[in-house]
């Protein structure tokens, strides 16, 4: 009864962190660029009791053996990076990647960081920035008194001020994709950071080479699907409440062999 306890103590663990999971997909339902994470389980190492092919006897060798597990642990969560559905909107700031592809983001300590959401800003020097105030990469800078502006699915920013009837050009947003995205470091604010796993960054300029083009008046919605993440937290309420049931038989052996032995 003992092992039984132990075996179901590591179920629940891992369904706790299974619906910790869950639970962040939900939380960030409405996330602009959001993607959504997958607990990924594992079962533990096995006694060998009875070596599977070892002989039986001279002539024969057992088929099967016994091999009793130890239990299970979550040995990772990736991220699935499949397109969320894209959303028009009226602010000319709104970009949304159709495809593969992350806009550059430069960080505080000059490092490059990677996103799918494109909300961006103006700063006080007309730069596009994040939410955060992090700057675009490679930096556009739009010049004072700006009538419209206009952002090409290769990337290519021009804007046409007061006083003038032709666009100029001011830059070119670039994107970068990843052998790997799933390797990519989650660090919030919506952002990611390479990593040995993701493999190093694959710049060029949208549409081109793979990479997905650039949608101006345009967001990517979180990919989360709110009914399969509920599904799935059924399931893990479920998973959980048998694990549970094993304790409390497992308990209730114990205390039949404590009463009467």
């Amino acid at each position: 009864m003992m092992p039984a306890l132990w075996v179901s103590k590591t179920g629940l663990a891992a369904q706790d962190l299974n619906l910790t999971t869950i639970s962040n997909n939900l939380a960030n339902v409405s996330t602009t660029g959001f993607k959504r994470d997958r607990a990924e389980f594992q079962d533990l190492l096995y006694q060998i009791r009875r070596q599977p092919g070892a002989d039986s006897s001279q002539d024969t060798q057992l088929p099967t053996g016994l091999q009793v597990g130890t239990g299970v642990r979550i040995v990772g969560t990736s991220k699935l990076f499949n397109q969320g559905s894209l959303q028009t909107t009226e602010q000319p700031l709104d970009m949304a990647v159709n495809g593969r592809g992350f806009f550059q983001v430069l960080q505080p300590d000059g490092s490059v960081s990677y996103t799918r959401d494109g909300t961006f800003h103006l700063d006080s020097n007309g730069q596009l920035v994040t939410a955060q105030g992090y700057a675009l990469e490679p930096a556009i800078v739009l010049p004072a008194e700006v009538k419209s502006l206009t952002v090409g699915e290769d990337g290519t920013v021009s804007v046409v001020v007061a006083g003038s009837a032709a666009a100029q050009v001011v830059g070119n947003i670039q994107t970068a994709d990843f052998v790997n995205p799933a390797g990519l470091q989650a660090i919030g604010n919506n952002l990611f950071l390479e990593t040995g796993a993701s493999g190093a960054p694959q710049v060029g300029t949208p549409g081109l080479t793979g990479l997905g083009s650039v949608l101006q008046n345009t967001l990517e919605n979180s990919n989360v699907s709110t009914v399969e993440e509920l599904v799935n937290m059924i399931t893990t309420q479920r998973a959980y409440e048998m694990n549970s049931k094993v304790i409390s038989t497992a308990d209730q052996m114990l205390g039949f062999l404590s009463q009467n032995l």
